[in-house]
């Protein structure tokens, strides 16, 4: 079965930076669509950035220049590279994949705190 497994969160400081990687299995994951989500305590789930299967990138306004996406289609894995992290990125992170003739999974989150 498709399984997303998210690593690299914790706690930062304003300014640092983290790097968040999500392994998956079980799919053919260079056919996929992967993307970061996040969610506050109190808001809704909202995409952070999205790779797609031809690598093009979208990014939410609120993270355009700070954060990357990229993705190794070797490793099966996606990557998201924050830096200039601020406390209003504080939230868990979750990995997304997404094949429109298939469907999507969801990892399980890892969280991300940022505060001095």
């Amino acid at each position: 079965q498709v399984q997303l497994v998210e690593s690299g969160g914790g706690l930062v400081q304003p300014g640092g930076s983290l790097r968040l990687s999500c392994a998956a299995s079980g799919m053919i994951f260079g056919t996929y669509d992967m993307g970061w989500y996040r969610q506050a305590p109190g808001k809704q789930r909202e995409l952070v950035a999205r790779i797609f299967s031809d690598f093009v990138t979208t990014y939410a306004i609120s993270v355009k220049g700070r954060f990357t996406i990229s993705r190794d289609n070797v490793k099966n894995t996606v990557f998201l590279q924050m830096n200039s992290l601020k406390p209003e990125d504080t939230a868990v992170y979750y990995c997304n994949a997404n094949r429109v003739t298939i469907g999507e999974y969801w990892g399980q989150g890892t969280q991300v705190t940022v505060s001095s």
